[in-house]
């Protein structure tokens, strides 16, 4: 706790940026410091991930590759993309991943935005179900899974930044 509650709170935010690219998600979790102990973190991370208005979970989905394509660079948040989305790319044949870009676009041109979905543990042929599915749902509700697993992702790479310090 010692080492989250004492960095300067500009490398804090970085940090928290590759977590969720939403900056007020990081300000919020930021701003509640000090705390003391790891399950307060996560617990004002999921209220703060929870309470994004729709633009701000806009410019967190800004950061995300579409699911099957290897995320570019060498940040940490595309270190983690990468890592998140490894198992799901070993698994599928020529025909799963031809299927999932056509999903992806089909997503994209119902909703507007990349189709984001918590990928860790998930073969491609489980990812390529979810986004058929959620492909019937409305704007409001999709608006909510979104935020969902946009929650989800954040929550997970919180917990290696705290791993880290």
């Amino acid at each position: 706790m010692d080492a989250f509650n004492s960095l300067l709170a500009v490398r804090l935010e970085e940090e928290l940026l590759a977590c969720c690219a939403a900056p007020a998600w990081g300000a919020t979790v930021v701003a509640k410091r000090p705390y003391r102990e790891r399950s307060e973190i996560l617990a004002v991370a999921d209220a703060a991930a929870r309470e994004l208005a729709w633009p701000d979970v806009l410019v967190g989905l800004s950061a995300h590759p579409r699911i099957g394509e290897r995320a570019a660079g060498d940040s940490k948040e595309a270190a983690w993309s990468r890592r998140e989305q490894a198992a799901a790319g070993r698994s599928a044949d020529e025909s799963t991943k031809a299927a999932l870009v056509e999903a992806n676009r089909a997503y994209e041109k119902r909703f507007g935005h990349v189709f984001l979905i918590f990928a860790s543990g998930r073969s491609q042929e489980e990812i390529l179900a979810a986004a058929r599915q959620r492909l019937a749902n409305d704007e409001e509700t999709e608006r909510m899974v979104v935020r969902d697993e946009l929650r989800k992702i954040a929550l997970l790479r919180l917990e290696r930044v705290l791993d880290a310090l």
